[in-house]
């Protein structure tokens, strides 16, 4: 498990709609724009599932994510990566459903997808581009 920093939480914080990458078992890159986004501890991503087909599939195949963090006016950028579960009952979906209604009232939670933060990567320009820094 890695944890984002201070400074990380804040980023996220000031970012409004994420890039969520999957791939399929075999390989097929998938990107969706997420905005049912939580950070619910510095290792610990909920994501809501209201319209995603394909990257539910993928994270049930292949339960790996990589989240895009990065807002314009705010300085710094983020790749996280890390492992999905997805929930559909119990106590955690029941919570995310509350945080998607709260959001939008008419959206329907179909899913938690929950992401558990494993590395985290410098994506903004320059010498540090890519470098890991968790």
């Amino acid at each position: 498990m890695a944890k984002l920093t201070p400074e990380m939480q804040e980023l996220f914080k000031s970012t409004k709609y994420f890039p969520l990458a999957t791939a399929s078992k075999d390989g097929e890159p998938n990107v969706v724009p997420v905005g049912s986004v939580f950070l619910m501890d510095p290792e610990t991503i909920w994501i809501g599932n209201q319209f995603m087909d394909t990257t539910l599939k993928n994270v049930i195949d292949n339960p790996r994510a990589s989240l895009y963090v990065w807002t314009q006016g705010v300085k710094g950028c983020l790749k996280i990566k890390g492992d999905v579960t997805v929930m559909t009952e119990g106590e955690d979906y029941a919570r995310m459903k509350g945080f998607v209604s709260a959001r939008k009232a008419e959206l329907k939670c179909r899913s938690l997808l929950i992401l558990n933060i494993t590395e985290v990567y410098e994506c903004s320009s320059g010498a540090d581009a890519g470098k890991r820094l968790i």
